[in-house]
């Protein structure tokens, strides 16, 4: 599993994200809550942010240089300690409701068919959460570096360039409760999920 946990949440004050709070608990300890049991578990983000025992940490080089630079640390990191693994978890590190079933359904819809790279949530609009999906890692490894050729680097590239590159398996969350790829850009979007997790409480 790899939890981007970067960037400078510009639209919530400069703060990094992951460590807010919501019911009490910061977005990251939810997000690593839902893949308690997984190994081995890597957090791209920076030192400021504490991580649990067996949490492994990296950062993108160069630091600040967007996501899919985040991808391909935390992805490097992922092969390096777990040599031949085959399948990873991407997640932002804002998602408060993030469930281990969620990871579940990604993980099964990816399994049923070889003819996909990957499988991702879709919101309501049909926009792809990308950073809420499982991804085979051979793919995602051959996307990272045909992308990194066609640049120079991965810094500033687009996650949009990154995923045309896979074959994507579009999953709608049928489950109960709120969806599981809900994240928090905004003050607005923080109280939102504080209202759907003080309703599972």
């Amino acid at each position: 599993m790899v939890v981007l946990a970067g960037g400078r949440g510009s639209r919530l004050g400069g703060v990094v994200k992951p460590g807010l709070a919501v019911g009490g608990r910061t977005m990251l300890d939810r997000v690593l809550d839902a893949t308690a049991g997984r190994s081995p578990r890597v957090v791209v983000g920076p030192d400021a942010i504490p991580l649990p025992e067996g949490v492994l940490r990296t950062v993108e080089s160069p630091p600040g240089g967007g996501p899919v630079a985040g991808v391909g640390a935390g992805l490097a990191t992922l092969t390096r300690t777990a040599p031949g693994v085959e399948l990873v978890a991407l997640l932002a590190g804002d998602l408060p409701l993030i469930s281990a079933a969620a990871i579940a359904d990604l993980l099964a819809a990816t399994n049923v068919t070889s003819d996909v790279d990957g499988a991702c949530f879709v919101d309501a609009d049909g926009r792809r959460q990308m950073l809420c999906g499982v991804w085979r890692v051979p793919a995602l490894a051959g996307a990272l570096a045909g992308l990194a050729a066609e640049r120079g680097d991965l810094a500033g590239a687009s996650m949009r360039a990154l995923f045309a590159r896979l074959r994507v398996l579009e999953r709608t969350w049928t489950g109960s409760g709120a969806p599981p790829w809900f994240d928090c850009d905004t003050e607005e979007d923080l109280r939102q999920a504080e209202t759907w997790v003080s309703r599972k409480s």
